[in-house]
């Protein structure tokens, strides 16, 4: 029999982040993705234009935040990953930790794939490679995209090599570790983001129909506040903003040390990824002005979102835009950023989970997971049926993994582990800003109204069609499959024993820190 002593001392010791700084360096890196700059831009301009602020701000402080602390609660006070944190608060808990793990999964898996266009559109800036027909050279002679969905392994080298190269980078921030990866890569990545798309909105405010652009953004539609569907999209836009409610914030928390303003800091990453967002729409809206005006035509007939913004709308501007190719660089080159630091922040929650459940050291686990998830990511993606694959994939793990998820989180630990008020004190205890009752309601009233209306809506949506005209076998296997795959899984982890060198045996660290608090908490 292994004596305690031993297996304490052959436990891999956990690390931290260096400073409070890092810590929310890396938490802001993980919130400011692709989400940012190709998504709220559209969904404000869709939804009330300035007026949506209001809707926006709502959300942001009645469920948004409170999620944010919620997460950072349990990563902070149990000190593990998802599935060890959610284990140590109750031990019906875990799978909660494991669903979360395996979203992480799927996104990272399909989530490099775009920046690895983002990579290379960044060099055919130089050039405009895309000519005269930015949309025909996307989806034909960049990706060559196939005629009908389906699974095919017609490899197109022009997404593949990019994407391994993506990899390569992002597998050597993992093994470095916290410290002298994922917070060295955000110290250097964020700023430079911000560089790069500050100088973006500059030079886009400077365009030719740049105010009509920002007049379309801007120009509040109040008409819109009495629209439930507008809420809902302001609710449901923070919920993905923020990185809540599928593990990356309950494990970042856990690399905090033990007396750390954890709601300051929240507030700090917060409105940081906010204003971000709002930078992002100057900046978009400003460039769309220009194109709308190029093209003789109104804002609302070029506006878009997503895929086609980025890749479509955006290199039209550059071909028209004076000073286009530096434009180019700049707008792709902050995806390229933006989406490396949120991907580092995923994988981290799936490596995390490995090394404390199977007791692993930080270098064996991160190149085991990384490797794995990219050949998914390499062998499914890069092909001539991979944009239908990363369109499903993307729409069912959001509704279905990280909105169902979350929902399912929060009625589990306020309503049935009834949780709250011992994660509350945990919270009040460290940190500048209390958490008063008010926070309990929201937790447990506000977050779970919001989120059941819109799992409830993407699923009335998504069982009334068939997704996107998609083959039905395609649609079940990708999407409705994945979705259920995630619970059943999760299940599958729960039930596979924790190793012997597992810190759910023995954690020294974190038996000291409970021991700490009992002290200091008042008999």
């Amino acid at each position: 029999m292994t004596r305690p002593s031993a297996a304490r001392s052959a436990a891999p010791k956990r690390e931290t982040f260096s400073s409070r700084r890092l810590f929310i360096l890396s938490a802001i890196g993980s919130a400011v993705g692709l989400g940012n700059i190709w998504r709220f831009p559209y969904i404000a301009y869709d939804n009330g234009g300035g007026a949506f602020l209001i809707p926006y701000l709502a959300a942001l402080l009645t469920a948004g935040i409170p999620l944010l602390f919620l997460d950072y609660a349990v990563g902070h006070k149990f000190r593990g990953s998802a599935p060890l944190a959610y284990r140590r608060l109750h031990r019906a808990a875990e799978p909660l930790g494991w669903w979360q793990v395996l979203v992480c999964f799927v996104i990272a898996a399909y989530y490099a794939v775009i920046i690895a266009w983002s990579l290379m559109y960044t060099v055919f800036s130089f050039t405009e490679a895309w000519g005269d027909d930015a949309e025909g050279f996307f989806f034909g002679s960049f990706l060559s995209v196939a005629e009908a969905p389906g699974l095919g392994f017609s490899y197109v080298p022009s997404v593949f090599f990019p994407l391994l190269m993506i990899w390569a980078a992002v597998i050597a921030i993992m093994v470095a570790g916290i410290r002298k990866g994922i917070s060295r890569a955000n110290a250097v990545l964020l700023p430079l983001l911000v560089v790069m798309f500050v100088l973006l909105v500059l030079q886009s405010l400077f365009l030719p129909g740049a105010a009509e652009g920002l007049n379309a953004f801007f120009t509040p539609d109040w008409a819109a506040l009495a629209d439930p569907a507008v809420w809902a999209a302001a609710y449901g836009h923070i919920f993905f903003s923020l990185s809540v409610g599928y593990g990356i914030m309950v494990t970042y928390a856990s690399y905090l040390k033990r007396r750390t303003d954890l709601t300051g800091s929240g507030m700090v990453v917060a409105f940081s990824n906010s204003g971000f967002e709002i930078l992002a729409g100057i900046g978009v809206f400003a460039a769309l002005g220009f194109m709308a005006q190029a093209a003789n035509a109104e804002v609302d007939e070029v506006v878009t979102q997503g895929i086609g913004l980025a890749f479509v709308a955006f290199p039209t501007i550059v071909s028209q835009a004076p000073l286009g190719a530096f434009m180019g660089v700049l707008f792709f080159g902050s995806l390229v950023f933006a989406g490396i630091t949120s991907l580092i922040s995923v994988l981290e929650v799936i490596v995390a989970a490995v090394q404390d459940k199977l007791g692993w050291g930080r270098v064996q686990a991160s190149l085991v997971v990384s490797v794995l998830v990219a050949a998914v990511s390499l062998g499914l993606f890069p092909t001539a049926t991979g944009l239908y694959l990363l369109d499903t994939s993307d729409a069912f793990v959001n509704s279905f993994g990280i909105t169902l998820g979350a929902l399912v989180t929060v009625v589990v630990l306020a309503w049935f582990l009834r949780k709250l008020p011992l994660l509350s004190a945990h919270l009040n205890g460290i940190s500048t800003i209390k958490m008063r009752r008010i926070w309990m309601v929201l937790v447990a009233g506000v977050v779970p109204l919001a989120l059941i209306y819109m799992v409830s809506n993407e699923f009335i949506s998504k069982i009334s069609t068939t997704y996107e005209g998609y083959p039905a076998w395609f649609v079940g296997i990708f999407g409705w499959g994945m979705a259920g795959a995630l619970v059943v899984l999760a299940l599958v982890l729960t039930s596979i024993p924790w190793s012997s060198r597992s810190k759910a045996h023995h954690d020294p660290e974190y038996d000291a820190m409970v021991a700490a608090e009992a002290k200091e908490t008042p008999a």
